[in-house]
């Protein structure tokens, strides 16, 4: 394995690490640590909370697809393993689920909280909460294809 690929696999399995243990923190340990919390309290914290986390998920993406690129292109491009090209179709689903929380959902709910309309801000983030957990899904089923898939 080249220096190159080798960097490139570091930074990749970096920016999956920040997305997709920052879905798990957030849907596993802050969802529920905020369930007794009064609207008025949760819904901003969410909000600061995603605001934050959305750029990092930004930054990770655009690694992401940039490594995973180079790589695929490294392992024969169009003509690479299968489980490549599952990796990637399925990387591109999350990254528009990822496109449809940030700007489309997240707007919503920092509408909801400069209005103080907390029943719509919490509609928002059950939204962003469905959408977490099939990303996880997705997202653990692409690790799960690299690693099984590996020597093929």
């Amino acid at each position: 394995m080249s220096k190159a690929i080798e960097a490139a696999l570091f930074l990749h399995l970096l920016g999956v690490a920040v997305w997709i243990g920052g879905m798990v923190f957030a849907h596993f340990c802050l969802r529920p640590a905020l369930g007794d919390l009064a609207p008025q309290l949760r819904l901003p914290l969410w909000e600061a909370v995603f605001g934050r986390f959305f750029n990092w998920v930004a930054g990770a993406v655009i690694v992401i697809l940039l490594t995973g690129g180079f790589m695929l292109m490294q392992y024969g491009g169009g003509h690479a393993a299968w489980p490549l090209h599952a990796m990637a179709g399925l990387g591109i689903v999350m990254m528009l689920i990822y496109g449809h929380i940030r700007f489309a959902v997240f707007p919503r709910i920092r509408r909801a909280v400069q209005a103080q309309n907390w029943p719509d801000g919490a509609r928002a983030v059950a939204t962003v909460r469905r959408l977490v957990v099939i990303n996880l899904v997705l997202g653990v089923v692409t690790v799960g294809t690299a690693v099984l898939s590996r020597g093929i």
